[in-house]
């Protein structure tokens, strides 16, 4: 019998995203504690520009946005706003918030070693590009892996794909 394998991967989708910003630009454009404070979520390139009068009001836009996220499915860990600690710009304060896509070789790495120490004896794992590749002769096994990999405190949301 030929080796089972999947991919495991770090993928964003863009729609979700998206739908999650309308959602809470929506929102924020409704309540009203953010009325008449220049409160605004939107796409400034690859980032996530967040815009308000006062620091506190950005990270009120910035838990929104987030709570919006976790309603659509989509990782916290796959927002990457740096320190949270909104900038101020003129009258007014900033943060930028980006995606994090794909496994940096270093997350990489942490996967395989966390599969190597923990995991059943018979998987191996391959780091091609940004995903690991993880085969075994038995489903079974891999099965334990990728419970393994939900259950372990890595510090970027992972899909598994490819599962044959």
């Amino acid at each position: 019998m030929a080796d089972s394998s999947f991919d495991i991967v770090s993928k964003v989708d863009r729609q979700e995203v998206d739908n999650a910003l309308n959602q809470a630009a929506k929102e924020i454009s409704q309540r009203y504690d953010f009325k008449n404070v220049g409160a605004s979520i939107s796409w400034s390139g690859e980032t996530i520009l967040m815009v308000a009068n006062s620091p506190e009001r950005v990270l009120a836009i910035l838990d929104v946005f987030e709570t919006k996220l976790v309603k659509r499915g989509i990782s916290l860990k796959s927002l990457d706003s740096g320190e949270k600690e909104p900038k101020p710009s003129g009258k007014e304060y900033r943060l930028a918030s980006s995606l994090k896509e794909g496994l940096s070789s270093e997350n990489a790495k942490k996967i395989t070693k966390v599969i190597r120490d923990e995991g059943p004896k018979g998987v191996k794992t391959q780091i091609t590009g940004d995903e690991v590749r993880v085969t075994s002769k038995s489903r079974d096994e891999l099965q334990t892996v990728i419970t393994l990999l939900k259950g372990a405190d890595l510090d970027v949301a992972l899909q598994f794909t490819n599962y044959r």
